[in-house]
């Protein structure tokens, strides 16, 4: 029973030397661990071969959307003191909800200065969960002004010291971000995607293998660790999502005909899961999700999944051993290290079939 299941049943060794801290120039030559629940067998191939393993009729889902540069660094009205603000979601016209990463935390009426002086953020309040509101005055909206002068929120294993140039950040912005991002919002990126270029989304489509996408803006949540002994103790954040109807439709008549479907990421198999209804099908519709997937949960929305591979006790974790089990996984884990896979947002990835 869930109430049974402890983090420490998802913990394994990683060895830190196999954190990747950059992407690869050629996004599909990262390495593919195809992993087959019906076998329990593993083989070693590149993101390149992904065609091989999919057929014409099939459907792959991917989510779309983009990362914010939502990193800006600012200072303090009148003292000049400096604030390094992380901005996360506008939930009132001009107003955001944000992390701050300063030492010392802006007191409510404090104004920050921010982008030399196009725009300023006023404190409204603190919330329970560490977050603030601000509100905003910009000559211009808050998301073009982070696309201006923001830098990509990496995750906290991703190292960046010092000052870096103009050029590494852009690197970052560039590679931090799938080819087929179009709807911002999220801030971190759903780094399964990664994986695609143009080359690759070609040959799927020559392979006769569909392209649907759905929307969730991946959250910091995404980075909270389990903290609780018992899994069933631990709450998710909410993030926001959309399945459109024509998504819904597609996915519902690939199954019809006998097609898979293929869950590209975390995010979409989050998404899906939300919406799927008892029979199986995928009902349309948005809003926002807390739902955690762990075993015993089974996964009914899609029939095959490519996912990086993930922290010790995480989430993510959790959930592709609810698809896969959690041996089978702990097996491929391990399998993985030996071979020194890369692991996490700029990693290697694996494809559960």
């Amino acid at each position: 029973m869930t109430a049974d299941l402890k983090t420490s049943d998802f913990d394994f060794d990683l060895p830190p030397d196999l954190i990747a801290q950059e992407p690869l120039e050629d996004r599909a030559a990262a390495r593919m661990m195809v992993v087959s629940r019906a076998t329990g067998d593993f083989r070693h191939v590149t993101v390149k071969d992904l065609p091989l393993f999919l057929r014409a009729g099939d459907l792959m889902v991917t989510n779309d959307t983009r990362v914010i540069p939502a990193r800006v660094f600012g200072h303090k009205e009148g003292s000049g003191g400096k604030v390094e603000l992380l901005f996360l979601e506008e939930t009132a016209p001009n107003e955001w909800e944000a992390l701050c990463g300063s030492s010392r935390r802006p007191k409510p009426g404090a104004r920050i200065i921010l982008a030399a002086g196009r725009a300023v953020a006023t404190v409204l309040g603190w919330g329970n969960t560490g977050k603030l509101t601000l509100s905003i005055q910009s000559d211009v909206p808050m998301l073009e002004l982070l696309d201006a002068a923001g830098i990509p929120p990496l995750p906290p294993y991703i190292k960046r010291k010092g000052l870096r140039p103009p050029e590494a950040i852009q690197h970052d912005r560039d590679f931090y971000q799938t080819v087929y991002a179009r709807v911002s919002g999220a801030v971190a990126a759903p780094t399964a995607g990664l994986h695609f270029d143009e080359p690759l989304l070609s040959a799927l489509k020559e392979k006769g293998v569909g392209h649907v996408s759905v929307t969730l803006h991946v959250g910091m949540g995404t980075f909270k660790p389990v903290s609780a002994d018992s899994i069933s103790d631990h709450i998710m954040e909410p993030e926001r999502y959309e399945v459109a109807a024509t998504t819904a439709a597609r996915i519902n008549e690939t199954r019809l005909h006998g097609g898979r479907i293929l869950a590209v990421g975390s995010t979409v198999v989050r998404t899906l899961e939300s919406v799927v209804d008892a029979v199986g099908a995928v009902v349309p519709g948005a809003g926002r999700t807390r739902i955690f997937i762990h075993p015993p949960h089974r996964i009914r929305s899609v029939d095959m999944m490519l996912t990086n591979f993930h922290l010790p006790r995480s989430t993510l974790f959790m959930m592709i051993s609810a698809l896969a089990g959690t041996d089978l996984v702990k097996r491929a884990y391990r399998d993985a290290i030996r071979r020194c896979y890369r692991f996490y947002s700029y990693g290697d990835c694996m494809l559960i079939l």
